[in-house]
């Protein structure tokens, strides 16, 4: 399952920043445009596996991990 987030991205002066509209907290800025898509893309994966991570660690023992779909 491949899943898709919009970011929106602006350049300012020398620079690109973009944020990822679904996920507040995970922004970054680059200096090209290619460059800003691909430090968004690390800061989305490393927010997702975080995010993962504190669940399971909330959930303790005995949880059931399922897909949602939307």
């Amino acid at each position: 399952m491949k899943t898709e987030f919009k970011a929106v991205l602006k350049q300012d002066g020398d620079w690109w920043i973009g944020w990822v509209e679904e996920i507040p907290g995970v922004n970054s800025q680059g200096s090209t445009r290619e460059e800003l898509l691909d430090n968004l893309k690390s800061a989305l994966e490393e927010a997702v596996e975080m995010n993962r991570s504190t669940a399971i660690d909330a959930a303790g023992d005995g949880f059931e991990e399922v897909t949602i779909t939307t």
